[in-house]
């Protein structure tokens, strides 16, 4: 199987370029199955159900999410009806929503995606590394591809988790920091791993936002308005090749495109 990870899409800029390039990258790569990030493609802030559907009209068969994603309130009703939608699996129990969804990919096979967010820096939750244990003993063993989407802050915590879980699932990839890391590899165990996939953007930009806005915040500490940033959009992603017996990562490797 052959997967496309797609790292956070930062507002209506982010969508375009998804939009320009995901129909030709799915194709050009044979993709057989399409994930996303898209806790800030609602104006760098949550997401919409309109945008939902925008995105999975353009072909993401899941998206996951992190801890923007209960920034615009009229999802929360959406998450009932379209479980392809994820958000952090461990948030407390009574947030709309789940954590994993089984995809049916394009060559037939079934693949779990798993949504965690980290701890450190970030709202608190119950520990994703306890839930990652929880929610793959519930699988179906006969489901052998197995993505994870950790959205966590520091670099310590993702590799922890990589190391964590490497053998036990196919991929973690790293979310949150919209900054894309060099460490893409496989691990020891057969896990596909990378610190942070980055951002689907404006890189001309402080993460995503004007930079002028967020220089201004760290000279005086005064409140702005977040504006998303324009230029310099690119779409980052990764491309991962996973053994459909095994569930063990064959290749995994960085795909960038660049839109102006």
């Amino acid at each position: 199987m052959r997967i496309l990870f797609i790292g956070d899409i930062f507002a209506s800029h982010g969508r375009r370029i998804v939009a320009d390039h995901v129909a030709d990258i799915v194709s050009t790569n044979a993709i057989d199955l399409t994930i996303a990030n898209v806790e800030n493609a609602a104006g760098g802030f949550g997401i919409t159900p309109s945008i939902a559907e925008e995105l999975l009209e353009l072909g993401i068969d899941v998206m996951t999410t992190g801890n923007h994603v209960w920034d615009k309130k009229e999802i929360y009703d959406y998450f009932e009806r379209h479980p392809q939608l994820l958000r952090p699996a461990n948030y407390p129990e009574g947030c709309p929503g789940t954590g994993v969804f089984i995809a049916h990919s394009r060559n037939g096979l079934p693949a779990a995606v798993i949504n965690l967010q980290g701890r450190t820096y970030m709202p608190s939750t119950d520990c994703p590394f306890r839930k990652a244990d929880a929610l793959l003993q519930s699988l179906d063993p006969a489901i052998r591809v197995r993505f994870v989407d950790f959205h966590a802050e520091v670099t310590s915590e993702k590799t922890a988790m990589g190391r964590y879980l490497d053998g036990r699932v196919s991929a973690v990839i790293g979310t949150h920091t919209h900054i894309p890391t060099a460490d893409t590899r496989i691990l020891a165990g057969g896990t596909a791993y990378q610190s942070d996939c980055g951002m689907t953007g404006a890189y001309d930009s402080v993460i995503g936002v004007e930079s002028d806005v967020i220089i201004r915040r760290f000279l005086t500490s005064l409140p702005a308005r977040m504006e998303p940033a324009s230029g310099g959009v690119e779409l980052h992603s990764v491309i991962i090749d996973v053994d459909d017996q095994s569930g063990k990562a064959v290749s995994i490797r960085r795909h960038t495109v660049s839109g102006g």
